[in-house]
């Protein structure tokens, strides 16, 4: 992590440097190359007087012109001495006046003209013109070694490229260094969270932090909370499910163990009819084999465990699926609400007829998207709590349709109401937690109908709400999607 930081500071911050540093170079050559301008007009300025100081041709053929050079002439060779010069030749080439190293092609105008000469290690810009002159036509040439551009460019690695390179060095090597510094409480957050066993759940101490990384631990410390949390949940949910399993799997073994002896020795068991012995045959090595016969009361207390353990161990693994977290990766589908009531309603019907309870439907053509599965799993803990705590004679109804909801829009609703004992309205928020049951409740249950509802309607974005029945009496289940 560190590295890949530092890497990337090395990179935005070396480049704009490169950056600046190719912009000042190009700042030194224009300024340079502002200065041998003025140089150059400076040569073109001196090229006539130059000229000028050419006054009449020599006595001979092969003498020297009379000449004598002009103040501002003699004052430019003498301003620089050693690189400077000058020459005037004919317009054959040959060398009147002047330095021989002062050369250059023969203009064929009379415009001036510019090249470069070297000599002595020395790069000269020459400025030639053919012009008149007091011995006639010739022409005048004057060379300058202080250009500025080429001073820039023999002066460039001391000047512009080293020291660049220099400072680009020293500004990598200073952000290696302080990144390192810099990211080092990162660096020992990770090797301290790194470090750390599975169950260490403890905060982080934010304030020994720095103030850019506070909130990573701030966030740190939060899903921290949210992990024990969860951890401790899984911790409660799994001692209450055994806890709850043990009773009815303690009651069968009770019974079991009890017509288990019973049927070692014989005796006859109330209510049941008797017992009765066998004698022992050869083929059964001298023992005798008892037979019992189990009467109707031990029957139905075997039936009643077997289905209270199962039911239970249906609705654990029902609350297992229905865990929100669990379902996220799963695509929601179109779900036909009004199908799915009438479906509870054939499949309670007999169980309710049963009991003398009048189970009805008002159903309204509604569809939502959900999981089928888990709705059915919400209406069948609903529909079968209902039943199970009405009285006989009472009444059940289904219901499902759609209703204003907020802000005016139309939501679908799922909804059972009874009119059984119901449920205080200070105990709402406490039955929807697991394996709570309100005191004093009659009849065997988990106390896991309504949490496992509650968990589907999260898991759908759904809310469910508690509520008297109707008639100010039993219990009114709604569950209301979002629009």
């Amino acid at each position: 992590m560190t590295s890949d930081l530092r890497n990337r500071l090395l990179l935005l911050l070396v480049l704009p440097l490169c950056v600046l540093a190719l912009i000042g170079v190009w700042l030194d050559y224009r300024s340079a190359d502002e200065a041998a301008t003025r140089h150059d007009q400076r040569l073109l300025r001196l090229l006539p007087a130059l000229a000028d100081s050419v006054l009449a041709p020599g006595g001979d053929e092969n003498d020297l012109p009379v000449w004598l050079l002009a103040p501002p002439v003699e004052d430019f060779l003498r301003s620089n001495p050693g690189y400077t010069g000058f020459s005037v030749r004919d317009l054959s080439g040959r060398l009147v006046l002047g330095d021989e190293w002062v050369h250059g092609a023969i203009p064929a105008t009379h415009e001036p003209e510019f090249h470069s000469v070297e000599e002595g290690g020395i790069t000269y810009r020459v400025a030639v013109q053919r012009g008149r002159t007091g011995a006639g036509e010739m022409v005048v040439a004057l060379a300058d070694g202080s250009d500025p551009r080429q001073r820039w460019a023999r002066h460039l690695l001391l000047r512009v490229l080293l020291p660049n390179l220099i400072l680009v060095a020293a500004a990598a090597l200073a952000i290696h260094w302080a990144v390192g510094r810099a990211f080092k409480p990162l660096v020992d957050l990770a090797a301290a969270v790194e470090r750390r066993s599975p169950r260490d759940l403890s905060p982080i101490d934010e304030a020994a932090s720095p103030a850019e990384v506070r909130p990573l631990v701030h966030s740190l410390n939060r899903l921290f909370v949210l992990v024990n949390a969860q951890a401790e949940g899984q911790r409660r949910f799994v001692a209450d499910a055994a806890h709850q399993l043990r009773t009815p799997l303690a009651g069968l073994q009770a019974q079991v163990e009890a017509w288990a002896l019973l049927a070692r020795s014989g005796v006859k068991t109330a209510g049941s009819t008797p017992v009765s012995q066998q004698k022992s045959t050869p083929g059964q090595s001298g023992k005798a084999v008892a037979a019992i016969t189990l009467g109707a009361v031990e029957i139905e207390k075997l039936r009643d465990a077997t289905r209270r353990t199962s039911q239970l161990a249906h609705q654990l693994l029902a609350l297992s699926r229905a865990d929100a977290r669990s379902i996220d990766a799963q695509a929601m589908q179109r779900v036909d609400i009004k199908d799915l009531c009438e479906t509870l309603l054939e499949l309670y019907l007999d169980a309710a007829t049963g009991k003398g309870i009048d189970l009805g439907l008002d159903a309204r053509p509604v569809h939502v998207s959900g999981h089928g599965w888990l709705l059915r799993e919400l209406l069948s803990n609903l529909v079968d709590n209902a039943i199970k705590y009405t009285p006989a004679g009472g009444s059940v109804t289904i219901r499902c349709g759609t209703q204003a909801g907020p802000g005016g829009a139309e939501c679908a609703f799922l909804q059972v109401e009874d009119d059984g004992p119901g449920v205080p309205p200070e105990e709402c928020a406490r039955v929807l937690q697991r394996f709570y049951r309100v005191p004093g409740t009659e009849g065997e249950g988990t106390g896991l109908g309504l949490p496992i509802a509650d968990e589907i309607a999260r898991a759908h974005g759904a809310t469910l709400t508690l509520e008297q029945g109707a008639s100010g009496r039993g219990l009114r289940v709604t569950l209301v999607f979002p629009a």
